[in-house]
């Protein structure tokens, strides 16, 4: 037998649960991993991956070494002056000492380290067999596994995720002496649980594979998840169209089956006549099933199934995957004609009675808190007021409309469909849809410019309102979603590159607050401590694009005099000062700017601001002069269109100066005109340094 045969271990069960399964394959690979790195065993990984079906998890490892290599103990025992008496006999705490080692004293070895000399137990022992180890390392890996509620089946005590039928476990071509779970170790599998029901049997883990395919079962899910892409694919070109195939469904379909197979049907065009998103929703997250498109992207009367099984009668399983979906889109179709019939009126009436918050009123009640922001908004961003303010009273409407009642997920989708149903402009009904974006991470923000505004306006309104009420995010809770809320709010205001004076926005939204401060002192607490959220926010999101935090909170710790910049004019000084980091000077003078400012901060008093040219004695501080003087000139213009990548490449050239000054001019003279025009200067060239971003951050 080779020194380093495979290894294979496959733990059969009930069906597992299907969005839990790729974690729970990963946990238990790892688990088995981790397992022989800490007892020392090597093996090779090389091409491993975590395998699993619906009802198996399984490790297979190419080379596996077949024990431990020899294990080195070292004990370190009682220092000299406590092991031996005066006469250099043994104490009881060397003697105890050797005892618990097995040895006798005098065959202990010593060592020295910095209290000094002690005595040492060494010693080495064969390493245990791999076989004998794999057991535990099960155990444990199954113990380690994120399975918040065991099931418990027969009368045993233990628990899994689902019961556990069968085990296999080989190293090489020998079954390892194992159990778990009441269930021994065997090299006995079983295939598909109906195109082949029978015991699968490996003579080595390197059959695993290859046999498990002859038995109907893809054990591979990146081989099972190909399959389903192919299939899906040429079953909707056959049907003339194009497969929707969603990353989530396509997950759980794969966990679904161990050999999936396209089932090609469709359904009743009448139905299209109901929102295609109502349809599509029902057949992705009811029945798993993908839609099929048209060449415009819109649904067609077409939609695939995945069997788990190569039917004999295909037009069955057609028939019942057919059968199934009527009775959900017969009702989807039912919710829609009614709603249509009450109009959007009736809906936006009852949003009176519906609570949104105790101490925030009814949803109507946002509503118009909604529409009072988005006709402020609009009018900043040249778009017009009174159209923002219609988009806005219409888009909750739907929220008491049947069809949102059974599909939540269409809110604003289905607003949009009423709108256009009763001849609203094109554009407020796109914008009742686009109000929700973006609805979740990584989708984009809202397309046109009314939707931005709704979107902001929305968003503004529930953060200030959850502040206000003292509704703020503790730990985990979130019932608000506050922390989405401000991401959503940033991410539009800067991908919509609208200038919008944030902290302005922030203040109109809390003064349309029923509750809480309109002005004075504790109002300005309460904007900058909800505009500090937004932009904790976004140190996140800004990592996630590759700006490292140094960057970001240069730019950060001078917005504070900034109140009323926009969010798009923070990320325009964030870029540029990205592109500052690249440039070789900028080390050197984010560094001179770091050392200004501590000089500056220990001036007593105010620090002088004319600076007097009569009064220079060194070249170097009149060349810095000359050269702040020119550089102020030359960015003036820059930043007043900001442009600031061009502002900050043009201070990179006072670079030279700079280092002179500092190489051979002292500040702190005994000359109290001297010191104060030479940190007039310093402060001159330091507030332009910054007029981008405190850029002493970014000096290591």
């Amino acid at each position: 037998m080779s020194t380093t045969p495979p290894l294979l271990i496959e733990l059969g069960t009930e069906e597992l649960p299907v969005k839990a399964l790729p974690a729970l394959a990963q946990a238990f690979f790892d688990g088995i991993l981790d397992g022989l790195a800490k007892r020392g065993v090597a093996f090779d990984r090389e091409g491993a991956k975590p395998l699993y079906t619906p009802r198996r998890l399984a490790v297979r490892l190419p080379a596996v070494a077949l024990e431990q290599p020899e294990q080195k103990s070292e004990v370190l025992g009682p220092y000299l002056n406590i092991a031996l008496d005066a006469d250099g006999h043994p104490t009881k705490a060397l003697q105890g000492f050797a005892a618990k080692a097995g040895i006798d004293w005098t065959t202990l070895e010593k060592t020295t380290d910095n209290k000094g000399e002690r005595f040492v137990h060494r010693s080495v022992k064969p390493g245990a067999s791999t076989a004998a180890l794999l057991p535990d390392i099960l155990r444990d890996a199954i113990a380690a596994m994120p399975i918040p509620k065991p099931m418990r089946w027969g009368d045993h005590d233990y628990g899994f995720a689902r019961p556990v039928h069968w085990l296999v476990m080989l190293l090489g071509k020998d079954v390892v002496d194992a159990e778990l779970f009441g269930t021994r170790a065997d090299r006995m599998s079983r295939g598909h649980r109906f195109m082949h029901d029978k015991p699968v049997w490996f003579s080595t883990p390197d059959d695993y594979v290859e046999s498990l395919r002859g038995a109907k079962v893809l054990v591979d899910p990146d081989e099972r998840r190909e399959r389903i892409v192919l299939e899906v694919t040429d079953t909707a070109r056959a049907a003339g169209g194009v497969a929707r195939i969603d990353d989530g469904i396509l997950e759980e379909v794969n966990g679904l089956t161990e050999w999936p197979k396209a089932v090609a049907c469709s359904f009743e065009r009448e139905f299209l006549a109901v929102p295609q998103e109502a349809l599509i929703a029902t057949m992705e997250a009811n029945q798993k099933f993908f839609p099929v498109l048209d060449a415009e992207g819109k649904l067609s009367e077409h939609f695939i199934g995945i069997a788990n099984i190569e039917s004999k009668d295909e037009a069955e399983v057609r028939k019942g995957y057919e059968r199934v979906i009527r009775p959900r889109f017969a009702d989807a179709k039912f919710f829609f004609v009614e709603d249509m019939k009450q109009g959007l009126a009736s809906m936006n009436d009852g949003l009176a009675t519906v609570k949104y918050q105790d101490k925030l009123g009814s949803i109507a009640d946002k509503v118009a808190r909604v529409a009072a922001l988005a006709e402020a908004v609009a009018a900043q961003v040249g778009v017009d007021p009174a159209t923002a303010r219609r988009a806005a009273e219409l888009s909750k409407a739907d929220l008491q409309s049947r069809l949102v009642g059974e599909f939540p997920e269409l809110q604003g989708i289905a607003g949009r469909y009423y709108a256009a149903v009763e001849n609203e402009p094109l554009d407020i009904a796109h914008a009742i849809d686009e109000a929700y974006m973006p609805r979740f991470a990584g989708d984009a923000i809202a397309p046109s410019k009314l939707g931005q505004v709704l979107a902001i306006a929305e968003r503004l309104d529930t953060l200030a309102g959850g502040f206000a009420a003292g509704l703020k995010p503790t730990g985990n809770k979130d019932p608000f979603a506050l922390r989405r809320n401000a991401l959503g709010l940033a991410r539009t205001q800067i991908e919509s590159e609208l200038d919008l004076p944030f902290a302005h926005t922030v203040s109109t939204a809390l003064a349309l607050q029923p509750v809480g401060p309109k002005s004075g002192q504790a109002h300005d607490l309460g904007m900058y401590e909800l505009c500090e959220f937004v932009l904790d926010r976004l140190e996140g999101y800004y990592a996630d694009r590759g700006i490292p935090a140094q960057q970001f909170l240069s730019v950060r710790q001078s917005s504070h005099s900034r109140q009323d910049e926009s969010l798009a004019n923070f990320d325009r000084r964030l870029i540029a000062i990205t592109e500052f980091a690249k440039l070789p000077e900028a080390e050197a003078l984010a560094a001179a700017n770091k050392r200004i400012r501590n000089i500056l901060r220990k001036v007593e008093g105010d620090v002088p601001l004319s600076i007097d040219g009569n009064l220079f004695t060194e070249n170097a501080e009149r060349e810095l002069a000359d050269a702040v003087n020119s550089a102020i000139a030359d960015t003036d213009p820059l930043l007043k269109s900001r442009d600031y990548v061009a502002v900050l490449g043009r201070l990179a050239r006072l670079r030279p100066q700079v280092d002179a000054f500092f190489d051979s001019v002292m500040v702190n003279v005994e000359d109290a005109a001297v010191r104060n025009n030479r940190l007039a200067l310093l402060a001159r060239l330091s507030d332009r340094l910054g007029s981008v971003a405190a850029i002493e951050h970014l000096s290591i």
